[in-house]
């Protein structure tokens, strides 16, 4: 167990999949509704635990995997779910430079519910998670669940300093989202050329009209990374924020702030500024039952992440302006994501960024 895993207690407390969430000696529930996982691999290292899971999963919900991995791969991936979920193919007509999107508009055509959770290969629900998504999207057209990690590595732990400074100033992005299928397919899907696909997801279902719920309780777990891959996606998640301008303005004024702090021999300042983080990100852990999930050292983890979101800014910024985008997989994708409705600031920054690289 990691250092800074939750207690036993909070564990238990947050529920997982499998023997600990489920009830004693109960049949599992059975829901009308789809789980559409997109999937990309190049390695079957997980193989084995995915497997189990998604086990897990079909006796409670339809299960559909769309892999993109290449053919030895997604040979191996049929012979291994054969019988346990539907294993596609990605829509091979489809076009778009992320092949995420590709993946989940495959797999909500394909549903066969009008409940559809979408989750990235990390995610792992609960019983009471999968019920709970389910009565939400009786009365919303999306749900945005809370994703904590479970173990805890280092890595995990400093990136949960973000999760905690989102949650006290509005509401984290995870790698899982539920919709209707009704509303997915009305809004004909959603961007396939941007890097920030949840929020993309998101900004088209609202620009639908659609309702959103945002259940800051509602804890679905996800496992880390391995380190090197988290090291590999810093840049790239801050190229994120180019779609959100108050966050990127916020990452780029970090740099100078620090500099501004040493240069006037000021410890106490950067001190005091640290402890307020520290503060902000702890009313974050605490918000609606966090603390069962996120352990208290996590908040200490907040002004070292946003630190180096403030060098991340602006290596994403130079990648905009320099190298046209970020690299994802063998490409690269110039739009973190499309302009919010009715939201001018958002729309003015983007479309300068794009007048400076002509038309796509």
């Amino acid at each position: 167990m990691s250092l800074f895993s939750p207690p036993g207690d909070a564990r238990r407390a947050a529920g997982r999949w499998g023997v600990d969430s489920d009830r004693a000696g109960a049949s599992p529930v059975h829901l009308p509704m789809t789980y559409v996982l997109p999937l990309r691999w190049h390695a079957d290292t997980g193989l084995a635990e995915l497997t189990g899971y998604l086990r897990w999963l079909a006796d409670r919900v339809e299960v559909i995997v769309v892999d993109g991995s290449a053919p030895d791969l997604f040979a191996r991936h049929a012979d291994a779910w054969r019988g346990l979920v539907r294993h596609l193919p990605p829509d091979a007509t489809a076009r778009g430079l992320n092949g995420k999107v590709i993946g989940v508009r495959t797999g909500v055509r394909a549903a066969g519910h009008e409940h559809v959770v979408i989750a990235d290969d990390d995610v792992r629900y609960d019983e009471a998670g999968l019920t709970a998504v389910h009565r939400l999207l009786g009365r919303v057209d999306l749900v945005r669940p809370q994703n904590y990690f479970d173990p805890l590595p280092w890595h995990a732990w400093w990136d949960t300093g973000r999760t905690l400074l989102n949650r006290a100033l509005g509401d984290d992005y995870p790698g899982t989202l539920a919709v209707r299928r009704s509303t997915f397919l009305g809004m004909g899907g959603y961007d396939p050329d941007v890097l920030f696909e949840n929020l993309e997801l998101i900004r088209t279902v609202r620009g639908y009209g659609g309702v959103e719920a945002r259940p800051a309780w509602l804890y679905v777990r996800r496992l880390p990374p391995d380190a090197a891959h988290f090291r590999g996606q810093r840049v790239r998640q801050a190229y994120d924020d180019l779609a959100q301008p108050a966050r990127l303005l916020t990452a780029l004024a970090v740099l100078p702030g620090l500099a501004a702090a040493v240069a006037s021999r000021r410890p106490r300042l950067l001190l005091g500024a640290a402890a307020g983080v520290v503060v902000l990100a702890e009313a974050g852990r605490r918000r609606a039952g966090g603390d069962r999930v996120f352990p208290p050292t996590t908040a200490l983890a907040a002004p070292l992440w946003l630190v180096e979101r403030g060098v991340c800014g602006w290596l994403a910024v130079a990648q905009r302006f320099l190298r046209g985008g970020v690299r994802y997989g063998d490409t690269h994708i110039r739009r973190a994501a499309n302009p919010a409705p009715h939201h001018p600031l958002t729309r003015a920054i983007l479309q300068f960024m794009s007048r400076q690289d002509g038309p796509q």
